[in-house]
């Protein structure tokens, strides 16, 4: 039996799974949990990600493995090798002022600043993406820039690490996560130089190769190692999902995307136009910053659990008598609001109770990511899956298709993005995945309420007159 890993290292943790090669199946398991925090030394990533192999049974059997990482994260490395600061991850919003001076940095007679950097990239400047933690260094860390000789993403350093490179030269990426740095056209499948310099203020860094789909980035005398990917092209290639088809997956953040065979340039900058982990495929997406971590603030401050959480906003009635949750606890990024704060509007006496807050809380949480949808797939066709953590969550399985005003399926829980890492490790040694097939999805369906929706909607415009005022 041949035997492929893949690795899922995300914000909160690192997964491994180890599957049969020929079927997908999940033989194996391990995991270890990531520092809080939105600046993390490398370091633990690289101690997770050993103790998630050994609880996995460990690699001596395995004949390749894919790592999937969070996205965006900048890693700096010396000429040696060596990390020289803690890595900045997406939801570090530190940088958004710096994302606004590359917009400016782009701005000419004949385009505005979004446009150049779409044109180029995909992409509008905002606080998550590489290229804006690096200005924020070179503004505010000159002396650690100075020292720097090379960047990469989460993925590529624990890929680079785990084949016991040392060569900064040796580094890979894919184009997947190489697509949400802001110095990428995913069109060209080329790094863009002159953004990468544009970002650091002259400095020149060595950025990973790129490594296709099916191909090895590293090769020991018994493991191939594949080249990464992002997480959230991980969790499409992991699901499965088609052309057209929407996946909208809510974890530590909730993310909206779609697989397609042209590139997204929304200049907008709401919707991202990322690369797909398959080669000549994109990845349009629509992030927003506040995801399941909410949930978990709201049954701690309840002192309930997650189960009597959901069982109490589906004892409200649709539309939580009027109140309504604007779930920017985080600030948020779609729309780029990165100072925001949350609101809750619409209470009276009368219906200021639990069931209430919390059903408004589900309900502002999916009506963001309708808003998404509707930028990513404005034909409205294809199939609409729903996976990560907090699809475990009934509430929010029965909610979401009141909200969308669509079917929404629920493949049954696995873990996904690892799936994908998975998938590409079997690819990488010529092998078909065309066999590896999910189980069962649940579907769910509900009579549609729009009004919802636009009472939402009013009171995000209300918050974006406000902040630029």
């Amino acid at each position: 039996m041949t035997l492929v890993a893949g690795v899922d290292s995300s914000t909160q943790s690192c997964k491994v799974v180890i599957c049969d090669a020929a079927s997908g199946q999940v033989l194996r398991f391990g995991s270890a949990p990531h520092p809080n925090g939105t600046e993390v030394n490398p370091e633990h990533w690289w101690l997770a990600l050993q103790q998630a192999i050994e609880a996995a049974g460990g690699l001596a059997d395995v004949d390749a493995i894919a790592i999937a990482g969070q996205q965006h994260g900048m890693v700096l490395l010396d000429k040696e090798g060596e990390v020289i600061r803690d890595a900045l991850l997406w939801n570090d919003l530190r940088s958004a002022e710096s994302a606004a001076e590359l917009i400016a940095d782009l701005t000419t007679k004949e385009l505005s600043g979004q446009e150049s950097w779409v044109q180029r990239t995909g992409l509008v400047p905002v606080a998550s993406f590489t290229a804006s933690k690096l200005r924020w260094v070179a503004r505010n860390e000159p002396d650690i820039l100075a020292r720097a000789a090379a960047v990469c993403l989460p993925h590529d350093w624990l890929t680079w690490k785990l084949a016991e490179q040392t060569d900064i030269g040796a580094l890979n990426t894919d184009r997947s996560d190489a697509s949400g740095t802001g110095y990428f056209s995913p069109e060209t499948g080329e790094y863009d130089l002159e953004l990468l310099e544009i970002a650091t203020l002259g400095k020149k860094l060595l950025l990973p190769a790129l490594v296709g789909f099916g191909q090895a980035a590293y090769q020991s005398k018994s493991l191939t190692f594949a080249g990464g990917m992002g997480d959230n092209a991980a969790a499409a290639l992991g699901v499965g999902i088609d052309l057209g088809d929407i996946l909208i997956s809510i974890g530590t953040s909730a993310v909206v995307s779609t697989l397609r065979d042209g590139q997204t340039k929304d200049a907008t900058g709401i919707v991202s136009g990322f690369a797909s982990a398959l080669d000549q495929a994109f990845l349009p997406l629509a992030c927003t910053l506040n995801g399941a971590e909410i949930f978990d603030k709201y049954a701690n401050l309840f002192s309930i659990t997650h189960e009597e959480l959901s069982d109490l906003a589906l004892s409200a009635e649709i539309g939580s008598q009027g109140v309504v949750t604007i779930p920017f606890f985080n600030g948020e990024r779609t729309p780029n609001l990165p100072n925001a704060t949350a609101e809750i509007v619409g209470l009276s006496l009368t219906n200021f109770n639990q069931p209430n807050l919390l059903r408004s809380l589900f309900e502002g949480l999916l009506c963001g990511l309708a808003d998404a949808i509707k930028m990513i797939s404005p034909e409205g066709q294809g199939r609409a899956f729903l996976v990560g953590g907090a699809a475990r969550s009934e509430a929010l399985r029965a909610i979401a298709p009141i909200i969308f005003g669509r079917e929404v399926l629920v493949p049954q829980p696995n873990e996904y993005v690892a799936m994908g890492a998975a998938k590409q490790a079997a690819a990488s040694i010529g092998l078909s995945i065309s066999n590896w097939k999910r189980t069962g999805d649940l579907e769910y369906k509900g009579k549609h309420a729009p009004w919802i929706l636009s009472r939402y909607q009013a009171e995000v415009e209300n918050l974006i007159k406000t902040s630029s005022s």
